[in-house]
């Protein structure tokens, strides 16, 4: 498989599938990097990164395995999720939802959920789960890639600004009816 040094892999606009990407020069990081489509076995380290991010936004995740494998590989997918492994273990992870415009028939994917480990924060994986993210978004027929974020969360808006999104107003109220 092709590798890139992230200097060059930076100016990519996307990363081919299970393209491996050195993390920048650290002692304690494994040598290389592969973004990829989740697989069966990456569930429980799926769920223990949800619950990481949720405890960092102070919330809870109840979220089990069972749950979370309907939604990525049961009879109806109903979302996608990009795993950054390094060493056998998973450093990072994006959760796509698929989006629609009834009005415009248009195609759009949510960038969901954004979450890179402590440690290999600032090495370039959150770009590359990005990337990976446009080119599944393209693969399904995407016209657009959408992410939100906190309104105090600056450092995410940095972030996402530099990864070529436009921030938008949010206009009107979201009505949510439970149904059980």
């Amino acid at each position: 498989m092709p590798t890139l040094s992230s200097p060059l892999a930076s100016r990519l606009p996307a990363l081919p599938e299970g393209l491996n990407v050195p993390p920048a020069a650290a002692p304690s990081r494994a040598p290389l990097v592969t973004i990829r489509v989740a697989r069966p076995g990456d569930i429980a380290a799926l769920c223990e990164m949800i619950a990481a991010l949720a405890a960092h936004h102070g919330d809870a995740a109840p979220l089990d395995a069972d749950t979370l494998e309907r939604d990525l590989f049961g009879p109806v997918p109903w979302i996608t999720a990009l795993v950054a492994e390094a060493g056998g273990a998973l450093i990072g992870y994006a959760i796509l939802v698929p989006l629609y415009r009834a009005q415009l028939g248009v195609r759009g994917m949510d960038l969901h959920h954004l979450f890179v480990r402590d440690a290999h924060r600032g090495t370039g994986i959150g770009r590359h789960l990005v990337a990976k993210a446009r080119e599944e978004a393209r693969r399904a027929g995407c016209a657009y890639l959408s992410v939100s974020a906190a309104t105090g969360n600056v450092k995410a808006h940095r972030f996402y600004e530099q990864q070529d999104f436009t921030a938008g107003p949010v206009t009107g109220m979201r009505y949510v009816q439970a149904l059980r």
